[in-house]
């Protein structure tokens, strides 16, 4: 599964409202840091296959900065119900993302 680009504020919402367990990678085009962590982060993303990927230009969309207070980039942000549970920003540990990621993941599957 790839991500879903997001370029309205209105697929934005369609997005969150649609999916229990939503995922944003929000960036810039001319973030060095954006560039190389989103491969990583699908990669790790692949392990996750219920959970709908999105990617969201700030540049493109920049409501996206004030709706989730967003001050630098990227942000990688999992929603669950359309709450926010987990946020990183700028420098991502990757195995600790992916720890916090397992255990939501497991904790909302398990059941």
């Amino acid at each position: 599964m790839s991500f879903k680009t997001i370029e309205t504020n209105t697929d934005l919402e369609q997005f969150i409202t649609d999916n229990e367990l939503a995922f944003l990678y929000i960036s810039r085009p001319n973030c060095s840091v954006c560039k190389g962590l989103l491969p990583q982060v699908e990669e790790i993303m692949k392990k996750y296959p219920k959970i709908a990927l999105g990617y969201v230009n700030a540049d493109q969309l920049p409501d996206v900065a004030g709706k989730f207070s967003i001050f630098t980039v990227p942000v990688l942000l999992l929603l669950v119900d359309g709450k926010e549970y987990l946020r990183e920003a700028r420098i991502v540990h990757l195995q600790q993302f992916e720890e916090k990621i397992e255990k939501i993941y497991q904790g909302f599957y398990s059941i």
